[in-house]
């Protein structure tokens, strides 16, 4: 998996691309650490790039879920497609973060 941030002080845009697999596990614990530390007020994951996620990268979407419980932004989902969105959709994942599109 790569990624990109874009953004300014109150909205920031994570752009996933690739594959979200246990392999990316390391990468993305620094994101969600790097979350923790951010002061705006939303933060919008966008999956346009994303090719394929597995249970795993599921789990991480739930690190990141569980992280920004009690934070004072909202995170948001964009642009899932295909398998991606076929294994949120089966997850039940727009319960537990919300999908922009």
């Amino acid at each position: 998996m790569e990624y990109s941030i874009r953004g300014d002080e109150t909205t920031k845009e994570l752009f996933l691309q690739g594959r979200l697999t246990f392999s990316d596990n390391v990468v993305f614990r620094k994101i969600v650490d790097d979350l923790k530390e951010y002061g705006g007020s939303k933060c919008v994951f966008d999956l346009s790039g994303l090719e394929f996620i597995d249970s795993a990268g599921l789990g991480m979407l739930m690190l990141l879920r569980d992280a920004t419980v009690g934070r004072p932004f909202t995170i948001s989902i964009r642009n899932a497609d295909g398998q991606v969105r076929r294994m949120l959709e089966i997850a039940k994942f727009d319960a537990l973060i919300p999908f922009e599109d």
